[in-house]
């Protein structure tokens, strides 16, 4: 996935973009929210770029203890973009269909 970084400041300065993951329809109680990767950036005053952080069928994952292995449930996920779990400012979705667990 990818989003923008602007440095609405009059100086050069450091963000960290973090990605999450909510995933409500779990068979399983997971967090309302997890960290799946992250981004540190450096923009000069005013400037504008786009990054990148790569999400795998790993990060919708839960660790099932009866089969003892990772497991994704196929369906709709939220993705939350901010500067903190508490600061999330882009929100979107994703979907895990059936058949990429395959």
């Amino acid at each position: 996935m990818s989003f923008d970084v602007t440095n609405t400041g009059k100086r050069e300065g450091a963000e960290v973009g973090q990605v999450y993951v909510a995933d409500d329809h779990s068979p399983v109680e997971r967090p309302a929210k997890e960290l799946k990767g992250f981004v540190k950036i450096k923009l000069k005053a005013g400037e504008k770029r786009r990054v990148e952080v790569k999400l795998g069928q790993r990060d919708l994952s839960y660790y099932d203890v009866d089969s003892k292995g990772w497991r994704a449930t196929p369906g709709q996920f939220a993705v939350l973009v901010g500067s903190s779990s508490e600061n999330i400012q882009l929100q979107g979705s994703l979907a895990l269909p059936e058949a990429s667990l395959h």
